[in-house]
């Protein structure tokens, strides 16, 4: 049985960035392409994400691939990189290195719907 740790610590780092530059891939789960970047400065709207990212941990299923990357940046450094798949219902996740752990998320229809906004 695995442990999950808290996603306090997560959240209350994704929450202190200054800005978020979103990565959107073909959304066919290879890493390829980087088909459009968004960059967020809205600090509302970093909060959302963050929260949404931290709601609920989940073991990773190595074989889902990606549909994008997210990077969270604080004072022009990254201090969470982060990758989502998002388009194929059971690999719904974004996983990401905590504290020298791979780590996994559940990508909530909310946190898809949010992603899916910003690239509009």
């Amino acid at each position: 049985m695995s442990c999950k740790p808290s996603n306090k610590e997560l959240q209350g780092r994704l929450i202190n960035s200054d800005s978020v530059a979103i990565n959107y891939f073909r959304g066919d789960g290879k890493i390829d392409t980087v088909l459009s970047v968004k960059i967020i400065r809205d600090k509302q709207k970093i909060e959302q994400l963050a929260i949404l990212i931290a709601e609920k941990s989940v073991d990773r299923n190595f074989k889902c691939g990606y549909d994008g990357s997210i990077h969270f940046f604080k004072i022009n450094r990254v201090i969470q990189d982060i990758d989502f798949r998002m388009n194929e219902a059971g690999c719904m996740h974004f996983s990401f290195l905590l504290n020298g752990k791979q780590q996994a998320t559940a990508l909530s229809p909310g946190a898809k719907e949010l992603i899916t906004s910003f690239r509009r």
